[in-house]
């Protein structure tokens, strides 16, 4: 049985390198991880004025990351951190007292241009994450920063660096094995 992962795409970007990051991982670890890719682009700007009355488009995003097994994040850095528009749908997941993603096995990739992948704006998304309402159970120790992804990625979006393959190849195995250690303890524990 496949893990269904809905994969956040923390870009809005229409050649987003994340999200040809996930597209390769969704074919490549088909037979373990069944990825759907979910845009953030028209996701409504947070406001608590409106938080009691869910903008259609912001509530298809939180229905979308709800019907999943687990999460992954894909993220780019902008200015150091996270994109304003990944954390506008992250404030979404954390209100209206659903919690999509509470207790929700979860894991980060990111790719940029920089040398240091995401490695800023991944650690901000991990310090957002902790927040109560939020609180995913992420995949620890298994980082994936993909630095110069524009000189590892071909024309049909497959990652021709093969010690970045070797890599993610890696986590994803050690995300599988710590989702069902996750899942087994959720049995035990009801």
């Amino acid at each position: 049985m496949t893990i269904q992962v809905k994969a956040i795409i923390g870009s809005t970007s229409s050649n987003s390198f994340n999200l040809k990051v996930v597209e390769f991982m969704k074919k490549r670890y088909a037979d373990q991880l069944d990825i759907t890719p979910v845009l953030i682009n028209d996701v409504e700007m947070y406001s608590v004025d409106i938080e009691n009355n869910v903008p259609a488009n912001a509530e298809k995003f939180k229905e979308a990351v709800k019907d999943s097994d687990a999460v992954l994040f894909a993220v780019p850095e902008y200015n150091f951190s996270i994109p304003g528009a990944l954390k506008n749908a992250i404030d979404w997941l954390s209100r209206g007292g659903d919690f999509e993603i509470k207790d929700k096995p979860a894991f980060i990739v990111g790719a940029s241009m920089g040398a240091l992948g995401s490695v800023r704006a991944q650690m901000h998304l991990r310090e957002i994450l902790s927040n109560p309402n939020l609180s995913p159970i992420v995949l620890p120790n298994n980082e994936v920063y993909i630095g110069s992804i524009h000189e590892k990625i071909n024309e049909a979006g497959e990652i021709t660096d093969q010690g970045t393959v070797d890599f993610l190849d890696s986590v994803v195995k050690n995300f599988v094995e710590f989702y069902h250690k996750v899942k087994s303890v959720d049995l035990v524990t009801q």
